[in-house]
């Protein structure tokens, strides 16, 4: 499996390195835009696309998640769970997801503050928001995909494809 990984070395936090290919997940719990909390092991038998974004509402984040929300059947069809992670509250979480037609959960990474991103080596302490990073892992809970951009470059839905591809429906 191709691995891509670019990084803004200085907004990447020093603390938590970023998982690796083969690295188990960081195991997390926050809640969606409704409210419910949702569960990373709850997804074991299940692929899972952890797409983490700056910032509801936000240009970039619009787009990415509308051309995820426009081909979802490429992670249905690959048994992925889509999982949207940003330092948003879940009321801001929401109100995003009905605007733009979102069907898949939205998950509200706000108290403690951009902790699962922290978690995830994808925080910038900075600007108190969470970087781009796509976090692909597979039905046992394993890392097999990650890219992490810089700060204004959109992410590649063609190498979700191909990681997707890669692991097979399980």
């Amino acid at each position: 499996m191709t691995q891509a990984v670019q990084h803004e070395a200085a907004a990447l936090p020093a603390v938590t390195p970023v998982p690796g290919v083969g690295d188990s997940a960081p195991e997390f719990e926050l809640v969606n835009q409704y409210g419910e909390p949702v569960r990373l092991s709850d997804f074991r038998g299940r692929n899972v696309v952890v797409v983490f974004y700056p910032f509801a509402f936000s240009g970039i984040c619009t787009g990415e998640l509308c051309e995820i929300r426009d081909n979802l059947a490429l992670f249905e069809d690959a048994n992925a769970a889509v999982l949207a992670v940003s330092v948003d509250s879940k009321f801001a979480q929401r109100a995003y997801a009905e605007k733009e037609g979102y069907d898949f959960d939205l998950l509200a990474d706000f108290w403690p503050h951009g902790a699962v991103a922290s978690a995830y080596g994808v925080f910038d302490a900075d600007s108190g928001m969470a970087l781009r990073g796509t976090f692909i892992i597979d039905a046992a809970g394993i890392v097999r995909y990650v890219v992490v951009n810089p700060r204004g470059q959109a992410r590649d839905l063609g190498e979700y494809r191909a990681a997707l591809a890669g692991l097979g429906g399980n």
